[in-house]
């Protein structure tokens, strides 16, 4: 309907449907119409006062696909047909489902997601968790919109934190404590030896003996990275999270030498104080290290091997990296290397940065009294929370308690988390994101829930035949409200792209639901004179958040 609009505005002015579209606006109030068009662009051109051009395009545009238009000040209201609208919103609906908001416009093109990223021998931290559900989430709008989506976990395997480790292990490691809990351990050492300012030598010097290969470091490498492997795997699986790829910075250790010569041969290395670097004052963005004076490589330059080497071997015509805000000069650092090696894809390498978790009290979630928070004890409390709350409502067996536990316990951190823009700092309140009540993942789950309820009941009462008919007459305002919004779905999916913005399709679900239960609590559903119309409207909503959940990777529930 948005597009009939822009098609009827572009005949009645000079303006393109490119710049139609970017104006108009949906009012605050359904009072005000469904579209609202600002005339005051069109003032200057028409030398009339941006009032009187409303109330003359109000007396000129018609269709029947609106049930009028209306001149409100300088703004010009349109109501859109709602018998129209119904028709041909939940055919669409009911036909696509699960293909509903679709597209083809990433057909053919790849995208490559560095997400999640945690950093081998220390425990999973809540810092991870945003760049794991915020990339998941990105992984899955592209998929739906035709792009082949990579998942690559790029793990935090290389470099001095990892000579700490290793010196750390070598000097005070216990074999007993390692095996009763291996991450804890190898992170207990990291912090001994980081906050021991005599031993930074010796863990750079650990680090350059694993970098040149020396047999026992590798080895100890090697045990670290599949011991920390399992500790993530744990986490992943009751995210639900799968990757495509899993990697690491250890992988292109033999190729930096390599990238390094390129940027000797293109003349954009410089040597300063016996380290090597690429000059980017010009461009405002400082100075790129590349080598240290040691001979020991840094992030950048494995991120420049890496992103030249995952554009030749996945095709990748996007290269995304969803990593923390704090990253962002290192990230136009080095995508602007890659433009002045004359890299034309470095103009689609995205930084899609995310803020930070903090505590009830505002402060940096990180720590608690000095201690390290761990994904997994989170997560194993947010589970236990929601086994009590499921409890009150419900007596079911163990197995399916833990289960449904599971899912209203992974919906509530994805969806508490989502719902925020990626670049704003998130409260991390478990008892929050769990109410089954207000703008949270349990609630929209009870909303999908209540919807396949009606639909369960009305089959029972053989109230729902196989035809798709329905009596469109006397459409209420909350039925107008809900399907206007079921219309946008497309819209939405393509905007949360665009943007890179999952927050965009979490609060369109909130809406939805929101409007479905004002729906509910209005209209009868079963037994209604509009029976059939309201039934395949309760399906047309089930079917569009589902597939907003989908896309947020929250599993919805059958019953609450």
């Amino acid at each position: 309907m948005k597009e009939a609009i822009i098609s009827l505005l572009s005949k009645h002015t000079k303006l393109s449907k490119e710049q139609i579209e970017n104006l108009i606006e949906i009012p605050p109030s359904s009072e005000l119409g469904d579209y609202a068009f600002p005339c005051f662009v069109l003032a200057k051109e028409l030398k009339k006062n941006p009032v009187e051009i409303a109330k003359s395009l109000a007396g000129i545009i018609k269709s029947g696909e609106l049930e009028k238009v209306e001149a409100r000040g300088p703004y010009l209201n349109f109501f859109i047909n709602r018998t129209l609208l119904a028709e041909a919103t939940l055919k669409e609906i009911l036909k696509q489902k699960s293909k509903y908001g679709c597209s083809n416009t990433g057909k053919g093109k790849t995208i490559v997601i560095d997400m999640s990223s945690p950093n081998i021998a220390k425990p999973f931290g809540i810092g991870h968790l945003r760049s794991t559900m915020i990339g998941n989430s990105i992984a899955e709008i592209s998929k739906y919109l035709g792009y082949k989506a990579i998942k690559l976990n790029y793990l935090g395997d290389w470099g001095t934190p990892f000579g700490k480790i290793i010196l750390g292990w070598k000097k005070f490691g216990n074999e007993q404590k390692f095996k009763q809990n291996p991450i804890k351990h190898l992170y207990e050492l990291y912090v001994k030896v980081s906050q021991d300012a005599s031993l930074e030598d010796d863990a750079r010097k650990e680090f350059k003996l694993l970098e040149d290969g020396n047999k026992e470091s590798i080895a100890l490498w090697k045990k670290f990275r599949e011991y920390s492997l399992k500790d993530f795997n744990k986490i992943y699986s009751i995210l639900k999270v799968e990757f495509n790829v899993i990697s690491g910075e250890s992988e292109y250790n033999d190729q930096m030498d390599k990238t390094i010569e390129e940027l000797k041969r293109k003349s954009l290395l410089l040597e300063d104080q016996g380290a090597e670097l690429v000059d980017l004052e010009t461009y405002g963005l400082g100075k790129c290290l590349i080598r240290k004076s040691d001979g020991a490589t840094l992030y950048a330059t494995r991120d420049i091997t890496a992103a030249i080497d995952r554009v030749k071997k996945y095709k990748a015509d996007y290269l995304f990296y969803e990593v923390g805000q704090e990253q962002k000069l290192h990230f136009k650092q080095f995508f602007k290397v890659l433009e002045l090696m004359g890299y034309k894809w470095a103009k689609n390498c995205k930084h899609i940065d995310h803020g930070l978790y903090l505590d009830k009290d505002g402060k940096k979630f990180a720590t608690r009294e000095g201690k390290t928070i761990f994904m997994e004890d989170i997560l194993d409390e947010t589970i236990s929370l929601a086994k009590s709350e499921i409890a009150k409502r419900e007596k079911l067996s163990e197995k399916a308690l833990l289960e449904r536990a599971k899912s209203i316990a992974r919906a509530a951190i994805i969806y508490g988390d989502l719902r925020n823009y990626r670049s704003q700092d998130v409260i991390f309140d478990i008892s929050r994101f769990l109410e089954f009540e207000g703008n949270t993942g349990p609630y929209l789950l009870y909303s999908y829930a209540r919807s396949k309820s009606i639909l369960r009941n009305a089959k029972s009462k053989k109230k729902i035949g196989k035809s798709k008919k329905f009596n469109k007459t006397d459409i209420s305002e909350s039925e107008k409200a809900l399907i206007t919004e079921l219309s946008k779905f497309p819209e939405v999916v393509q905007k949360s792209f665009e943007n890179l913005s999952p927050n965009l399709i979490a609060n369109y679900a909130f809406n939805i639901s929101q409007k479905f239960n004002e729906f509910y609590h209005s209209n009868k559903v079963i037994g209604s004179d509009n029976e059939q119309f309201r039934l395949s409207l309760v399906n047309a909503f089930s079917i569009v958040l589902c597939n907003s959940l989908s896309l947020l990777a929250i599993n919805t529930l059958e019953k609450m």
